[in-house]
């Protein structure tokens, strides 16, 4: 198995894998657009006869300190292989590289998670996800899905001038 950074040629076998798990309510759609758009955030596994894609996922960068491994999916006759989690470690590697020091998910596969040294945390743990995204998902105010959480590197305490989590003019009245 290959693990490897998604290019352009690799996103019509990624909208089949994860939109296949999306009809399953089992993940996020992703529009084949939003795909291409966001192709360097991706990764994927590929047998080495051919180079078929047969598993994908995301490291989306939230924060300075903070990503979020989303779209895993592994074609369904390979689960239990390993490839999921190869890719998991892969995003890791790449989040240490970019210095970020804590990596999450939402998932309704605590165990797989728990297997990759994630721990399960609140939402609201999470305010950068839940304000940036969730808030316009349909299933906001009863999601189902748990939050893992793995911690790279201690979090940095914010240093002095740091633009606040939310960016928004104070006002004053005269």
């Amino acid at each position: 198995m290959i693990f490897r950074k998604a290019t352009m040629a690799d996103v019509p076998q990624m909208y089949r894998l994860i939109n296949e798990y999306a009809r399953q309510g089992l993940m996020l759609r992703r529009p084949l657009m939003q795909l291409y758009e966001s192709v360097r955030d991706f990764c994927v596994a590929e047998n080495g006869l051919g180079g078929e894609v047969v598993a994908t996922g995301g490291l989306h960068v939230l924060w300075h300190d903070l990503a979020e491994i989303r779209s895993l999916s592994v074609r369904p006759d390979l689960k239990g292989r390993g490839i999921g989690r190869g890719l998991v470690h892969f995003m890791l590697d790449e989040a240490r590289q970019l210095g970020i020091a804590r990596v999450f998910a939402f998932t309704y596969n605590r165990v797989f998670f728990e297997k990759c040294g994630f721990t399960v945390v609140k939402k609201e743990t999470l305010p950068q996800k839940v304000w940036k995204e969730c808030i316009y998902c349909d299933k906001f105010h009863s999601c189902d899905e748990i939050a893992v959480i793995r911690h790279l590197a201690p979090v940095a305490a914010a240093a002095e001038g740091e633009i606040p989590l939310v960016d928004v003019p104070r006002w004053t009245v005269d």
